[in-house]
Formats: structure tokens, C-alpha cells, sequence
């Protein structure tokens, strides 16, 4: 009897799980449906643009400077030993296009505006707002998903770019005016090895973290729990999951791309 619970139990965590993962991709097929079918709302995309783009700018800036300052300051060490200076720029600029760009800059917008996308979608699931939606005929998907899902894969890419620029530019602050690295080769390294397939592997990185980050944080805050901790903990799990995600993804992205 114990062997017969016990397989029972494992059943129905299976099943379970099952039905939590077409749930999560149906999800996200209704959101892109959405998306492409009219009544289409302009003004709720160009809010939601300025929320996960404009608003994360700073801040996207302020790490991206960091990043490049830092990336200067140990890849001129590292390369002082082998009297490499002059590929300097190359590194960093390499680093941040391919890797340290889209990375950290989806994880900067998830702590800023994933966070509190969940936490306010899971408010008005708690509040019954969602409710209301589909009571007035309004398709809580199509309305609240499907302008945030599409704002993020505009949105990142563009913040990726310029995070990537004003890293190299802390690269050049530091490895070039702080260092003494030659100022030539920084930027003669990055127009000879930098090439298209490096800046395309970004972009494209930057387009599926965009996806990922918008579908995980909008589904944990559309299907909260209505209760006094669920806002929180549906913030916490989209946080956390995006930012697991993110990094399987870069991996899985680099192995095909590389």
C-alpha cells in the first residue's frame, strides 16, 4: 500500500507539472495571437515602451558604464602580461556585444520593470480586476499580456545596444585614460574583429530575453494566488525564474550561434 501511495503521489506531481507547463505555453501562444489581432491598442504599447524602455535607461546606462570600466581595468592587466595592450578594445567591445550586454541589461529590466510588471498584474488579480475585465467584454490577454510581451522584444534590444556602447565607452575611459593603453588600436581592434555575426548573436539574444522576461513575469502576476502573500510571492518567482532563464538561454543561444 505505501509503494501504491507513493507512486500515486508521483502521478499526480507529474500531471500536475504537466498541466502547469501547457498552461505557461498556451499562455504565450494566446498573448502572440493577440498580438497580430485587432482591436489594436497603440497607446497601451507606447506606455508599456516607455515603462520597460525609457524608464530602465538610466539604469541600464549607469551598469553598462560599470561593466566597461571594469571590463578595461582587468583585460588591461590580463593583456599587459603577454604586451597585448593594443587588444584591448577588441576584448571588451567582443565581451559586451556577444555576452555581458544582452545578459546583464535583461537582468537590470528585470529587476526594474519585470518585478513590478508581475506585481502589478498580480495586484489586480487579487483585486478582482481581471474579473471586471472579462465582465466588460475585455480580453484580460489582449489587453494587459500581449502590449507588454510586444513592448519587451522592441524595448530590449534597443536598451542592449545601449548598454553596449556606453560599456565600450567605459572601457576606452578606463583602459585608455586611466591605464595608458594606445587609443588607436582600441578602436582600429573593434572595426577590423568586430563583425556582423558578433552584433546579430546580441540582437537576437536580447530579442528572446525580451520575450522571456515579459512571457514569465506577466504569467506568474495573471495567475497569482488571491491571497495576502500572493502578490509577493508571484514577484518573487518571476524575478527568479526570468533571471534562471536567462542564463540557460544565453547558453543554449551561444551553443547554436557561436
Amino acid at each position: 500500500m505505501a509503494i501504491a501511495a507513493m507512486i500515486e503521489r508521483l502521478g499526480a506531481r507529474v500531471i500536475d507539472g504537466v498541466i502547469r507547463l501547457g498552461t505557461f505555453v498556451l499562455f504565450l501562444l494566446s498573448a502572440l495571437f493577440y498580438i497580430v489581432t485587432p482591436p489594436y491598442k497603440p497607446r497601451l504599447l507606447i506606455r508599456q515602451i516607455r515603462t520597460i524602455g525609457a524608464d530602465s535607461l538610466f539604469l541600464v546606462g549607469l551598469i553598462g558604464l560599470f561593466t566597461g570600466m571594469v571590463l578595461g581595468l582587468q583585460g588591461y592587466n590580463t593583456l599587459r602580461r603577454f604586451s597585448s595592450e593594443g587588444a584591448l578594445g577588441t576584448v571588451v567591445a567582443l565581451v559586451l556585444v556577444r555576452e555581458l550586454g544582452p545578459v546583464l541589461a535583461a537582468l537590470m529590466v528585470t529587476a526594474r520593470a519585470g518585478s513590478a510588471m508581475a506585481a502589478e498584474i498580480g495586484a489586480m488579480q487579487a483585486t478582482e480586476q481581471i474579473d471586471a475585465l472579462s465582465v466588460m467584454a475585455i480580453n484580460p490577454v489582449q489587453y494587459l499580456v500581449s502590449p507588454r510581451i510586444l513592448a519587451g522584444v522592441l524595448s530590449f534590444p534597443l536598451l542592449t545596444g545601449i548598454f553596449d556602447v556606453i560599456g565600450i565607452g567605459g572601457g576606452w575611459m578606463v583602459g585608455v585614460g586611466l591605464m595608458g593603453a594606445p587609443s588607436g588600436p582600441f578602436f582600429n581592434g573593434i572595426a577590423q574583429n568586430m563583425t556582423g555575426h558578433d552584433i546579430t548573436t546580441g540582437i537576437l539574444k536580447a530579442l528572446v530575453f525580451g520575450l522571456v522576461v515579459m512571457w514569465v513575469c506577466c504569467y506568474k502576476g495573471y495567475y497569482a494566488a488571491r491571497m495576502a502573500t500572493g502578490v509577493s510571492q508571484a514577484t518573487t518567482e518571476a524575478v527568479v525564474l526570468s533571471s534562471v532563464l536567462i542564463l540557460a538561454w544565453d547558453y543554449f543561444l551561444t551553443a547554436i550561434l557561436l
